[in-house]
């Protein structure tokens, strides 16, 4: 039976029906994992930011013409906007993943991956200040 509320308990199924703890040492080794992956969620993160900051700093080249058009030829893609693109689906589904592991409703995963993405981000992303890439400044985007 899952769990609908909060519980504290050492026996919790996370994200696999293979992933089950039974005992202390397996439940401390999963809350170790949540807290892990949760970080490099946020260490993914700053590279895919800082990535995407490299590629909106270098545009291709277009050639200078003399004759402006309404329609602007299509940039093609370069390799740092291709890696931008793979690294946020990755770190999207690491996002979702972690989501599911909190819908577990133990708190020991919920603790263990709030802080995970504390120390993360208080490692990896705390000096994101100076590294700014908007693509569009809409709160929901």
């Amino acid at each position: 039976m899952m769990h609908m509320t909060l519980y504290w308990g050492i026996k919790v199924t996370l994200l696999f029906d293979s992933w089950k703890t039974d005992s202390w040492f397996s439940y401390l080794l999963s809350l170790l994992a949540c807290f892990v992956f949760s970080a490099f969620y946020q260490y993914l993160e700053d590279r895919r930011i800082r990535l995407k900051a490299i590629a909106v700093s270098n545009p291709p080249q277009q050639p200078q013409s003399v004759n402006v058009t309404l329609l602007t030829p299509k940039r093609r893609a370069s390799s740092a906007k291709f890696a931008t693109a793979l690294l946020f689906g990755i770190n999207s589904a690491i996002g979702y993943l972690l989501m599911l592991a909190v819908m577990s409703f133990n708190g020991g995963v919920f603790l263990a991956i709030v802080l995970g993405l504390t120390a993360g981000y208080l490692l990896f992303r705390s000096g994101d200040e100076e590294v700014v890439a908007v693509d569009n400044p809409c709160a929901c985007a």
